[in-house]
């Protein structure tokens, strides 16, 4: 387990052992590693694209760059999260460049209300702005999430068993993600405005248009 008094973050060779994982976080842990393994990595008639629903969790799994981690008791959400971001760093300073890419860190929330995700929500939306600009990507994942997919609208795929946040590093084709906030877009063009592939500029444009 690595970790400190504000979070406390597991691989999943140590959730399935149970390895030094207190009992009332094994369940709730072991259900979101489940879920990632059986329905991020796979296709969905409803998703609208051929391929996984999540295209960076299987290969993430593979090289152990898939992290789960549970807050303490001892402090507030908001301080977990900026423990989070600060984790994060830790955990990719010594990788590659491709293995940044992969690293994906999971803050898995037992605690929230499973049937109401405007905590959840807020939580997100308060962290979203630093994150970007840190160059990262914070996502929500909630049993009723109700964000719709990219492709098929009808299509709800940030519906976990039990509230999470995801934090992995910003790849230039978040661009959909971060539409909506010109803050986040400044902070996207000032990391990728260079190397923008032609498929992300014409999305790109077509928001300026809109």
């Amino acid at each position: 387990m690595r970790g400190d008094e504000m979070l406390r973050i597991w691989t999943p060779r140590e959730i399935e052992a149970g390895h030094d994982v207190p009992a009332p976080d094994l369940l709730p842990l072991r259900q979101v590693l489940s879920w990632s393994r059986e329905f991020l990595v796979s296709g969905h008639p409803e998703l609208g694209r051929t391929g996984p629903v999540c295209p960076y969790t299987q290969p993430s799994l593979r090289k152990d760059l898939f992290l789960l981690a549970v807050p303490s008791a001892t402090g507030g959400l908001g301080d977990a999260v900026a423990h989070l971001r600060v984790w994060y760093e830790k955990l990719a300073v010594d990788l590659s460049a491709e293995e940044r890419e992969l690293l994906t860190l999971l803050m898995v929330l037992p605690t929230l209300d499973p049937t109401d995700s405007a905590e959840l929500d807020a939580l997100q939306g308060a962290a979203k702005d630093e994150f970007v600009a840190d160059g990262l990507m914070i996502g929500q994942f909630h049993p009723v999430c109700e964000e719709p997919g990219l492709w098929n609208e009808e299509f709800r795929p940030l519906r976990s068993p039990v509230p999470l946040l995801a934090v992995r590093r910003l790849l230039v084709f978040d661009l959909p993600f971060l539409v909506g906030a010109d803050r986040h877009l400044s902070s996207y063009l000032e990391r990728f405005a260079p190397a923008i592939p032609t498929r992300i500029r014409d999305q790109l444009v077509s928001r300026v248009v809109a």
